[in-house]
């Protein structure tokens, strides 16, 4: 048995799932914060084996989704920009903006270009020596070390031609944001296991320790997840709030330390704006002064306009655990993955997309 397939095992499975259900918990609300566990949940029909006392949340994970639409706009600005091509993640692409998303621009004839890693970028920049190769990094804490390796080895190589227009968050700031506003009801959280693996499950502790609330880190697989569910339901019950790290093999209590040492080395904290959240404190990761040569918005001069929402999108309360994406006017409608009005149903890990795709029809 490969170890992949010992996580799907159905046996193991459907002994969790009913030691989930003769759980006493009465009814409770447990948050995933990672757009990865929300389609892995659907995909693994995680939903649908749970007890009806069992309410089940996406939280704002996705960080496509959270990428504001005023970091869009600049983006786009910077697109345009004579001299310049941006390149990005595929998902960003799709994504509207406040008049136009990057897809519409390149479509315009704007040098708009997919990159599966900034070595990606890096090595366009390396073979166009006369444009200006700007990566507009999105991403979370899992993806900022290969930010910040992109940076070291732009400067290493000495590229002058090679910057980040940097919209990266920190997912610690963003669930403290969440709680803070006390609009959603949660009595358990699903730790990612991605950002997890860099930070430490310890970066956790606080969830436990300062607001009461039992966390599980998990990893991706259905065994996981359900390993992750009961570990919370059974704290719940017990009314022991405590960390707990279902996803060892991968997650260490004190993290990737050299990973997120580069990440320190190049990036500093600052405030950023996020999708339904507004501005965080100390939520964004800019480039140091150091690496100021790096850092688009320094490089470039641009203009952008004042940005807006589409008014009937509702990301934002989606994003927040507010309202499910059926109660959203919308969905499955005027937005759709072929065309949406924002990035919850454009990304793969957004959960308009997640809900359109595996649970529309329970709508």
């Amino acid at each position: 048995m490969s170890v992949l397939t010992a996580f799907r095992d159905s046996e193991r499975a459907r002994s969790i799932i009913e030691r989930i259900h003769r759980r006493n918990t009465g009814d409770i609300s447990i948050m995933e914060f990672c757009g990865g566990h929300t389609v892995a949940i659907f995909r693994s029909g995680i939903r649908s084996v749970m007890p009806e006392s069992v309410r089940m949340l996406s939280g704002p994970g996705c960080p496509v989704c959270v990428t504001s639409n005023a970091d869009l706009d600049r983006a786009v600005a910077l697109a345009k920009t004579p001299g310049v091509t941006i390149t990005t993640y595929g998902d960003m692409l799709k994504v509207p903006g406040s008049r136009e998303s990057l897809m519409q621009v390149r479509a315009q004839g704007y040098p708009v270009e997919i990159v599966y890693s900034t070595l990606d970028a890096l090595k366009l920049a390396e073979e166009q020596p006369d444009r200006e190769i700007v990566f507009f990094a999105i991403g979370f804490e899992t993806t900022a070390p290969a930010a910040a390796a992109a940076v070291l080895q732009a400067r290493k190589r000495g590229l002058k031609n090679f910057s980040i227009c940097s919209v990266m968050k920190l997912t610690i700031p963003g669930a403290r944001a969440l709680l803070a506003m006390g609009e959603v009801k949660v009595d358990g959280v699903i730790g990612p296991g991605h950002v997890s693996s860099i930070i430490g499950s310890d970066a956790w502790r606080f969830l436990p320790e300062e607001h009461g609330i039992p966390v599980a880190i998990s990893g991706f697989e259905p065994l996981d997840l359900l390993a992750a569910t009961d570990a919370i339901m059974e704290m719940h019950e017990q009314r022991r709030p405590a960390l707990v790290n279902t996803y060892s093999r991968v997650v260490r209590p004190e993290g990737n330390r050299k990973a997120w040492g580069a990440v320190e080395e190049v990036f500093t904290l600052d405030e950023a704006g996020w999708r339904g959240f507004g501005i965080i404190p100390e939520s964004g990761l800019v480039l140091r002064e150091e690496f100021a040569d790096f850092d688009a918005d320094r490089r470039f001069d641009i203009t952008v306009e004042d940005s807006e929402e589409h008014p009937a999108c509702r990301c934002g309360e989606v994003l927040r655990g507010v309202i499910t994406p059926h109660e959203c006017k919308v969905f499955g409608t005027a937005c759709t993955p072929e065309s949406p009005l924002g990035p919850c149903m454009v990304s793969s890990e957004g959960s308009c997309a997640a809900y359109y795709h595996y649970q529309r029809q329970l709508a």
